[in-house]
């Protein structure tokens, strides 16, 4: 019985799909003024304690990526909903509109884009989707605003929530919260918190160290909200000396959000063309960055895959045409 009201709700109408995306939060737009406001606070603070952690170019082009990110996603939020609610009335296990499915939604939510994010590490294809993150050479909250315009490809990694049959405004929801509480780890204001805290959350020390070129910090923390995932499949690296960022020298305007969203496929597209056979083209769309940075650079380095930063493998293969 219990069960039957649990994932006994009634399909979604599509007549009521407007009724129902008007009332979906908004909450990454109601949350706008507050990121921005902290993000003069922490830009003040920088710049009266002459520390250089902006650069104007940069961080314009971060907030153009934010803002371009915003409009896409009221553009297609409503084909969005669309799908999941389709996914949703094809089920024959449908949650019910409950406020406490957010808990065991997020947690999965998180799960999955853990896997995500690493994946989006290891194949070149999904990498393209994710260097937009790691393009800046300064480490402040703009950095949070970098998220690639065609990051909406993932939706197929998070494909298991809606499987599972949570109502689409919970699935929204997580969806916008997640993305929020990355905000805030952006800095290095906040030093590390509580070891209880720093054990379970990924707190601005546990995701600087995924930001870091130093061997030790090389693809390691790509937990969004909670860092136990990290522990669990054997990627945790705590925070020990000062990270290092990673820099893409390849992209020469930072300011401008069309080369900082799409420059990693201009060159999949020029390697893609260069290749040599179907075995050659495939390895420069889906192969592991780091593998093909070697390949190009025609020099094998020792070490393995895991001890080798894509961005450091990326600028030197950079300078060497230089």
């Amino acid at each position: 019985m219990l069960l039957q009201k649990l994932f006994g709700a009634d399909p979604i109408s599509f007549d009521s799909l407007h009724t129902i995306e008007a009332n979906a939060p908004n909450i990454i737009v109601w949350a706008a003024p507050v990121m921005f406001f902290f993000v003069l606070l922490e830009w003040f603070v920088a710049y009266r304690e002459h520390r250089q952690i902006y650069d104007k170019k940069e961080s314009f082009g971060s907030i153009c990526v934010g803002i371009g990110n915003v409009l896409i996603n009221l553009l297609i939020k409503v084909s969005m909903f669309t799908f999941v609610i389709w996914i949703y009335n094809a089920l024959p296990w449908r949650m019910a509109l409950n406020w406490w499915t957010l808990i065991p939604c997020y947690l999965i939510f998180d799960l999955c884009s853990y896997w995500s994010h690493r994946i989006s590490h290891m194949q070149r294809f999904w990498w393209a989707t994710h260097v937009v993150h790691h393009s800046a050479e300064h480490y402040n909250l703009t950095v949070s605003f970098r998220l690639s315009w065609v990051q909406h490809l993932k939706l197929i990694f998070f494909l298991p929530v809606a499987f599972i049959g949570f109502h689409p405004i919970v699935f929204f929801v997580v969806n916008q919260v997640a993305v929020l509480f990355q905000f805030w780890v952006h800095t290095e204001y906040i030093r590390k918190l509580h070891p209880a805290i720093e054990y379970i959350i990924a707190t601005p020390s546990n995701h600087r160290v995924h930001h870091g070129s130093q061997e030790k910090y090389i693809n390691k923390n790509y937990g969004a909200t909670f860092i136990f995932w990290d522990r669990l499949f054997g990627t945790y690296q705590r925070e020990e000396e000062q990270v290092h960022y990673g820099i893409t020298t390849n992209i020469k305007n930072k300011a401008n959000p069309l080369t900082i969203n799409f420059h990693e496929y201009v060159d999949m597209w020029h390697d893609w063309k260069s290749a040599k056979g179907f075995k050659q083209k495939w390895f420069y769309i889906f192969g592991n960055p780091i593998d093909i940075a070697r390949a190009k650079h025609g020099q094998e380095k020792p070490g393995t895959t895991q001890e080798w930063s894509v961005m450091n493998d990326f600028e030197k293969v950079a300078k060497a045409k230089g």
